[in-house]
């Protein structure tokens, strides 16, 4: 099996630069044609998606042309955000149609994880509201678009990013999103008292979740209120056990390196990679870089790899699948056949 990645940026989101991409892609794989394409794109090809896939799909010669629109597109070699961009993965001598899969790629461009995806076998993706998703080779008029890869054998990395600030506490009290005691406090105070020192005047409410379990996505903190209540973005039920988290760099970045570490094969390295990462994850969160895929570019140096930024990103966990924010979901492929 072959595979080549190719990320590139211009000043305006035509199909030339669709076109160069995919050239480039093929040149590096040494391939006429392809028997897959995945293909990512930012948001600014939204409403030319259509024909940037006609295009992704006539120089690969191939109608298996998956992926969507996103804030922002990566690679091996880098990444972009604020213009617009193309990363384009090649893949070669892929399994035939009805080969086994255990690999469901999923892009969304609504505004929560569909129903039907929630439940039957693994799903790995991105959500980005609004987004235009393709599959083999045609736009979804229902912005739902999957793709298996047969003959391929997939192993997944989550980072949350999560640093937690205390053990778990009893909620006591809440009314549907509002969450309103604590462990004998109120939720402001239960977690104001949890925070450091120099968070405790000024809480960060955006970097601030409630953990019902590690594996499952956090709830986030929308909103606090004069009576010590806070508005979730989930309902809590008295009884239930929850431990307050916060995001911040060092933290996620020792996550990324843990969980990539552990879900990498030492024995033999992956023919390429995906990577769904979160618009509040990457470059934005970090400082103008993205210390995630700098450590998969130190891990797995030269694996071809493709992806983008969203809203939110699919993946399994817990018997189910799930969408989580503030993610980076990296997927590791390689060929069953050897």
């Amino acid at each position: 099996m072959t595979a080549a990645s190719a990320l590139l940026g211009g000043t305006q989101p035509t199909t030339d630069l669709v076109e160069q991409a995919m050239r480039t892609a093929l040149d590096k794989a040494g391939l006429d044609r392809a028997d897959r394409v995945l293909l990512f794109l930012t948001r600014h090809f939204i409403h030319g998606a259509a024909a940037a896939v006609r295009a992704a799909a006539r120089l690969g010669g191939t109608l298996e042309v998956a992926g969507c629109t996103a804030y922002g597109v990566l690679s091996e070699t880098g990444w972009l955000l604020d213009q617009p961009g193309v990363a384009a993965l090649v893949i070669g001598q892929a399994g035939a149609p009805g080969a086994g899969s255990d690999l469901r790629l999923s892009f969304s461009g609504h505004g929560t994880l569909p129903w039907t995806w929630q439940s039957g076998g693994p799903r790995v993706g991105l959500l980005d509201g609004d987004a235009t998703v393709w599959s083999h080779g045609r736009v979804a008029v229902d912005a739902c678009a999957e793709i298996d890869l047969p003959g391929m054998h997939a192993r997944f990395a989550r980072s949350s990013g999560l640093r937690l600030l205390a053990r778990e506490l009893a909620v006591e009290a809440s009314a549907g999103y509002e969450l309103r005691r604590v462990a004998g406090l109120s939720a402001t105070e239960s977690l104001r008292r949890c925070l450091p020192a120099g968070m405790r005047d000024a809480p960060p409410l955006h970097r601030l979740v409630a953990l019902r379990d590690p594996q499952l996505p956090a709830l986030a903190i929308l909103a606090s209120h004069a009576d010590g209540s806070l508005t979730l973005s989930e309902p809590l039920a008295a009884g239930e056990q929850i431990a307050w988290a916060v995001r911040q760099p060092l933290s996620a970045e020792r996550d990324m390196r843990e969980t990539f570490t552990a879900a990498v094969d030492s024995a033999k390295e992956p023919d390429f990679a995906l990577m769904f990462s979160c618009l509040g994850r990457g470059p934005l969160f970090y400082g103008d870089e993205d210390r995630d895929l700098a450590i998969f570019r130190e891990r797995l140096p030269g694996v071809p790899l493709a992806g983008a930024y969203g809203t939110g990103q699919i993946a399994p966990a817990a018997g189910s699948n799930r969408l989580f924010q503030n993610s980076v979901i990296t997927v590791l492929c390689e060929a069953t056949d050897v």
